[in-house]
Order: structure tokens, then C-alpha cells, then sequence
């Protein structure tokens, strides 16, 4: 583990120490969750954008209707090309 010093609020520290109390954890373990917590949801960001990327790049030959009735085989089939590139 890497020893950090962060610097809270008041409020924020003594929230913080009565959650940890109430949860018998150390507020350190409060922090790493809470980290862990933004992380997680910066990679579910980054995976949407990746996904809404291909949304527009790839045109149907047999026209706009077809693409809104099979998106999710264009979907899959964008998917494949972008994993074996």
C-alpha cells in the first residue's frame, strides 16, 4: 500500500469517522472504498463512450429502416471488427 495525506472538511472528517464507527472499519478503508467507488465508475464512462463512438460510422446498403430493426446484429457486428483490429 502507498501512505497518502489527504486534507477533508470538518464535516467531512466527522462524517466520516462516524461511518467508520458505525461500519467497524478505519476511515482509511472508507477512503480506499470511496476510491475505488470513483475509479470504477470513471472505466463505466470510458466503456459507454467507446461504445456510442461506432453509434452513426457504419450506413446500412439496404437503408435506415433495416438499421433501426437489426441494430443489435450492426452492433455486434461493429464489435467484431473492432476487436480484430
Amino acid at each position: 500500500m502507498v501512505r497518502t495525506q489527504i486534507q477533508l472538511t470538518d464535516e467531512q472528517a466527522e462524517g466520516l469517522r462516524r461511518l467508520a464507527t458505525a461500519q467497524g472499519v478505519s476511515m482509511a478503508e472508507l477512503v480506499r472504498e470511496g476510491v475505488d467507488h470513483v475509479l470504477e465508475g470513471d472505466q463505466r464512462v470510458r466503456a459507454w463512450e467507446r461504445a456510442l463512438s461506432v453509434v452513426g460510422k457504419y450506413k446500412d446498403p439496404a437503408g435506415e429502416a433495416a438499421v433501426a430493426e437489426d441494430h443489435d446484429r450492426y452492433l455486434d457486428e461493429a464489435y467484431l471488427r473492432w476487436r480484430r483490429s
